[in-house]
């Protein structure tokens, strides 16, 4: 049985802060979160009822941080619904909001950073406790899962997680390797391994025409291109398999308008993985990912010049119709 994790990074936009006034929390809300469109609502609140309508459960990595400029009830609204809904709340943080948080700013230095790594440890343990008790506060269960923002984590951000008790993160992208996060793991770590005392479950990937990786995002594959990465992993004995979404990505959160061919995509796994032998969706708190057997590294599914062609013609076409994210 391959496990399959649909994770979802559940963020406020801290380029969108307009203030910290209530009517700021909501604009960013209906943008980020809810996803508020005249179709009606994309975000967190569509995702449940997809996943309750075919039986299916999803990680959603909440962060905290929005809390230092809006108070509680901005994270309580999010978690709220997960939890009501069945599904599994783990921990996600975004240091950008430092530098909207003011005198709030939970380190003594005052110290900002686009990115977790850009801290040293004793403020990463500082950052990753204020934001773990925030979630709970908030009304999560002790999260045990952690995702970095823009996953720019570093191997202190994995010594800092086992220090305050957090088993496993999943910042490790192995498609991404010009990207920010700097964990001392190549591109050809693909399964979950035991890493600076932590358990790090990498993103999933897809071989490229050119011999490199394209992440296992809803936004950079086509459904095709999923439902074949699963199959291969499937294929290939792999234990599980990690997908990454955003609350935010089925819509164009500047036009507040539904992007219907991500939309199809997500639509498309839930109903498939419902419908696949061999197949389970899983959760952090029921079933985490369990560590890579010995042998082998395991392979992407390899590239393939049709499936390819077609994401080039269909992103095109997601991109000049709907715009970015």
């Amino acid at each position: 049985m391959t496990r399959v994790f649909i994770t979802i990074d559940t963020e406020y936009s801290s380029g969108l802060y307009a203030g910290p006034d209530a009517a700021s929390r909501a604009e960013n809300y209906a943008r980020s979160i809810g996803c508020i469109t005249p179709e009606g609502p994309s975000g967190i609140s569509h995702k449940l009822e997809l996943l309750n309508r075919y039986g299916q459960k999803a990680v959603f990595f909440v962060d905290p941080m929005p809390a230092l400029v809006w108070g509680m009830a901005a994270i309580e609204d999010i978690v709220g619904p997960i939890i009501a809904a069945g599904q599994d709340v783990q921990l996600h943080c975004h240091t950008e909001w430092l530098r909207h948080a003011g005198s709030a700013n939970p380190l003594t230095s005052k110290r900002t950073g686009l990115c977790i790594a850009d801290f040293p440890f004793d403020e990463q343990c500082q950052l990753l406790t204020y934001a773990r008790d925030t979630l709970i506060a908030a009304g999560a269960p002790a999260p045990i899962a952690f995702r970095a923002g823009n996953y720019g984590a570093n191997d202190d951000t994995l010594r800092a997680l086992a220090e305050i008790g957090i088993g496993y993160d999943s910042s490790h992208c192995p498609a991404l390797s010009d990207g920010l996060c700097r964990i001392s793991l190549g591109p050809d770590i693909r399964d979950p391994v035991e890493h600076m005392a932590v358990i790090e479950v990498p993103a999933g990937t897809i071989g490229t025409l050119r011999g490199g990786q394209r992440h296992a995002q809803i936004t950079a594959l086509t459904l095709a291109e999923m439902l074949a990465a699963v199959r291969h992993a499937r294929h290939e004995g792999r234990e599980s398999f990690t997908f990454v979404s955003h609350s935010f990505e089925l819509i164009n959160r500047r036009k507040l308008a539904v992007n219907p061919i991500v939309r199809r995509r997500f639509t498309g796994l839930v109903q498939a993985l419902a419908e696949m032998p061999g197949v389970e969706t899983g959760t952090y708190t029921a079933n985490p990912p369990p560590l890579a057997g010995q042998g082998t590294a395991s392979l992407p599914l390899p590239a393939n010049a049709m499936r390819t062609g077609m994401r080039l013609a269909e992103q095109f076409v997601s991109n000049a119709l709907y715009g970015a994210l």
